[in-house]
């Protein structure tokens, strides 16, 4: 599948808004046999600051699982045809939407079938995406970064804790 089209607004020095750019995104990263990431924006803050262009490139970073404490992610995921990610948890609110393909969400007691036009709201649990055909299936991804309740932290697994993906997945 081809990089997805990116188009960014901002401000003239009139204030009036123009578009920036429009263009594929400028960053995917390709963990070989499993998925391709398409980076499209990324913020470091809540409220995001919002400045007539950019001072640099979002994207233009190591591929991360989780968002910069207060911040988003969105991004593309490929998911190559009879592939698994890892089990993993995140300390996030994640909106998964299947835009193409058909995927499997599984978690510690379960699983479930995805097609296209489903949302998957993941809060911070374990979980993995399975692709079990043989076409690629594409997903968007909106990550917001989170934090666990005391009540939440009080229930989880010491393990869970201690082995939250928070890594570049391209080191």
């Amino acid at each position: 599948m081809s990089a997805p089209r990116r188009v960014v607004t901002g401000h003239d020095s009139d204030g009036r808004s123009v578009i920036l750019s429009d263009a594929p995104v400028p960053k995917s990263h390709e963990l070989p046999g499993v998925a391709v990431f398409h980076e499209v924006w990324n913020t470091s803050a809540t409220p995001a600051p919002l400045l007539p262009e950019e001072p640099r490139e979002p994207t233009d970073r190591p591929l991360v699982t989780p968002p910069d404490p207060q911040g988003t992610i969105i991004r593309f995921v490929d998911l190559l045809p009879g592939s698994a990610s890892p089990i993993h948890r995140t300390e996030t609110v994640d909106y998964g939407i299947v835009l193409s393909g058909e995927v499997h969400l599984v978690v510690d007691d379960s699983e479930t079938g995805l097609r296209r036009g489903d949302v998957v709201v993941q809060r911070g649990t374990d979980h993995a995406w399975e692709n079990r055909t043989d076409e690629t299936a594409r997903m968007a991804f909106v990550l917001v970064d989170g934090a666990f309740s005391e009540e939440l932290k009080a229930v989880l697994p010491r393990a869970a804790l201690e082995s939250l993906y928070s890594h570049a997945l391209d080191e």
